[in-house]
């Protein structure tokens, strides 16, 4: 199609003109400013027509998308403007829509977009194109051959004749589709909020403007509006700065304003209060809140970032700095105690009815997995940030990615991929509905996979997609074992998070039927390789409290645990040297006789101080693998250990039971 957007195409698509109560007015599928301006515009009869029971259904027409529904808007709530106009649009549309929309939600075709008289209800995501209760339709593409079977599924309607197909233009255009009153379409610069021909009540939309997207709690900083034209009267509005936990004890400044008749602009002055609480890095949100026509906004909820003067840490240290025994498991009593004189698939399978209990285990969320990484993955060092597993360091909660930018972003890793696992989301995975709102789950639910906690980790939004969907291994056998230094362009063979990814996806293996880790790297829906590589990693990166204090926060979501850094040595019972032999759980927890013993200095050179024993105590030292390397048939109140570096486990005992402490010798 040539691209003189002032020509009129005239392309009929429907014989009811204008008679319909509600119709598509333009559409804006694809555009040149990352997605950001997409808009469905629709237009009524009547100005300031609500729109309660009507609905907009978004179908794919791929051949991957089955013409079927894949987005919905509902309309209730909502009415048109003065001019019969209701703009749906991304964030970066100007003037602001009325109904925002996920930035690049809207596919570019060969694809639908459908008005319906009807309830969300009727649409769950899938749902075959259909013409039951529908009051408008355009079939739209971006160059793109026609979609016959969405065409023939339209023209069915007695109400249309002879559907076609419009296209917007080739990909990235700066374009849109919109509607003549006679009920063709031409494609010409997009018009949100404005109608088509030019005539209507004129706008006058307002810009808010700030010149830094960040301050530190105590600074000040102006907010500027300006009206695209002197305004005919005084125009008095209110604007609000509130986002979740900053609100109006966090600032001080006049949020009711007024443009002077005859004037386009107004500014007010904004100071951060610092309240010396550590609350983490903040946003607010500046938005209108009673702009009334013909006075709209350009822009709306412009964030602008607070940086907290007081930061907290966690007693515990972190990945690269691990600390020992200094957080509990939180795990209830007798958690494992159904694993003892176990072996072989016996074992296995009592693990999996711990893990995977359809009584107890819940299932949240896509969404919701951000809260719960932003506790579990905190930085111990900065309560503001979380810790980035393979790059090793903290990034702001605030950076997450939320669109196609990664630099400088934080995204969710799938340890075992997703494309390897054939875990998927779904429409609901998008609604963070918290803690108290869940679905069961059990062994056989591999599609909850999808937002396991226990199998997701904060990541470098950059280095996710160096990962994809690699197996862990050598790279040079084509696998991930962690970054390369863009500097020596080498891999930092010394990073902290291998056991951490190791246990992770052994846990997927034992939680849901279908998955498996295997040697070498296989091409095999449901498997991950390399194992041999994963229990070196397991065994040579053993838990830290940065995991214990993970495994405790997903616990309290999930109501599961991954037992593999509780019980480090029962991944030697299932995959590695003790396969085959029974398992007892008494070198690998705590017994609560012996729980207020402490070990210092951990990590130590050789000599260990040991309080809190209360009797005559033998010792056993033991490999991180549980193999016995010396026995002390009297404890008093230090070990003189003569160790290579490395983890060790000392079970200490008297007659009333048993504890275990891990040891690290420098």
């Amino acid at each position: 199609m040539k691209k003189n957007f002032t020509l009129i195409l005239f392309l009929v698509v429907s014989i009811s003109s204008f008679s319909q109560v509600l119709v598509i007015n333009e559409l804006d599928c694809d555009n040149v400013s990352a997605e950001l301006e997409e808009i469905v515009e629709i237009k009524s009869q009547t100005p300031n027509f609500p729109t309660d029971g009507y609905i907009i259904v978004f179908f794919n027409g791929s051949e991957n998308g089955g013409d079927s529904s894949y987005y919905l808007v509902d309309l209730d709530g909502f009415q048109t403007d003065n001019n019969g106009l209701l703009v749906i649009g991304g964030e970066g549309v100007s003037p602001y829509p009325q109904i925002t929309i996920p930035n690049n939600i809207i596919q570019n075709g060969a694809d639908a977009v459908a008005i319906y008289q009807a309830s969300p209800d009727d649409f769950p995501e899938g749902t075959v194109a259909t013409i039951t209760n529908l009051v408008d339709v355009l079939i739209y593409d971006t160059n793109d051959a026609d979609d016959t079977t969405l065409i023939d599924i339209f023209n069915d309607d007695p109400n249309f004749m002879d559907i076609q197909q419009i296209s917007e233009g080739s990909g990235d255009n700066p374009n849109s589709i919109q509607r003549n009153n006679d009920g063709t379409y031409f494609v010409d610069t997009p018009t949100p909020r404005r109608l088509n021909d030019g005539s209507g009540i004129p706008i006058n939309p307002i810009t808010i403007s700030v010149l830094e997207d960040e301050y530190n709690e105590g600074d000040s900083f102006e907010i500027t509006f300006v009206a695209e034209s002197n305004v005919a009267s005084d125009v008095n509005f209110t604007i609000s700065l509130n986002r979740f936990g900053f609100n109006t004890a966090d600032y001080t400044g006049n949020v009711n304003l007024t443009i002077p008749n005859g004037q386009n602009t107004i500014s007010t002055t904004i100071t951060l209060l610092d309240d010396a609480e550590s609350e983490g890095e903040e946003v607010l949100n500046i938005r209108f809140l009673d702009l009334e026509e013909p006075i709209v906004a350009s822009n709306n909820n412009i964030k602008i970032r607070v940086v907290d003067s007081t930061i907290e840490t966690s007693p515990w240290g972190t990945p690269v700095n691990p600390t020992f025994n200094q957080v509990t498991s939180s795990q209830p009593n007798n958690y494992y105690d159904s694993l003892d004189g176990l072996s072989d698939a016996d074992l296995r399978n009592a693990l999996q009815n711990i893990v995977a209990d359809p009584n107890i285990v819940r299932a949240h969320t896509y969404t919701d997995v951000i809260d719960i990484l932003t506790n579990a993955d905190e930085n111990p060092e900065n309560n503001s940030e979380v810790w980035l597993v393979y790059l090793e360091k903290g990034r702001s909660k605030l950076d997450r990615q939320t669109g196609s930018v990664l630099e400088g972003k934080w995204s969710r890793e799938h340890t075992f991929p997703q494309d390897r696992a054939g875990y998927f989301g779904i429409e609901e995975d998008q609604i963070g509905d918290g803690i108290d709102v869940f679905w069961d789950t059990e062994a056989d639910s591999l599609r909850h996979g999808f937002s396991d906690a226990h199998a997701l980790r904060v990541v470098d939004a950059r280095e996710n997609s160096s990962r994809n969907k690699k197996h862990y291994g050598p790279p040079s056998l084509g696998g991930y074992a962690g970054p390369i230094d863009d500097t020596t362009m080498e891999l930092d063979t010394e990073g902290s998070f291998y056991g951490d990814v190791a246990r992770s996806v052994l846990y997927l293996e034992i939680r849901y039927n279908g998955l498996q880790i295997v040697d070498g790297y296989p091409e095999v829906d449901g498997q991950l390789g390399d194992l041999a590589t994963l229990l070196d990693w397991h065994r040579n990166d053993p838990p830290d409290d940065f995991e214990m204090n993970r495994n405790n926060v997903i616990y309290e979501w999930q109501r599961n645990r991954n037992p593999f850094i509780d019980q480090p040595l029962l991944v030697e019972y299932i995959w590695g040297n003790n396969v085959g032999d029974t398992w007892m759980q008494s070198l690998s927890i705590e017994d609560e006789t012996l729980s207020e013993i402490t070990i210092y200095p951990n990590p130590t050179s050789g000599r260990i101080y040991i309080r809190g024993l209360k009797s005559e105590n033998t010792a056993e030292l033991f490999s991180i693998d549980g193999k016995l390397l010396k026995r002390y048939n009297a404890v008093e109140d230090y070990l003189d250990l003569d160790l290579t570096t490395g983890i060790y486990l000392l079970k200490l005992n008297n007659g009333n039971g048993s504890a275990v402490k891990k040891i690290v010798i420098n």
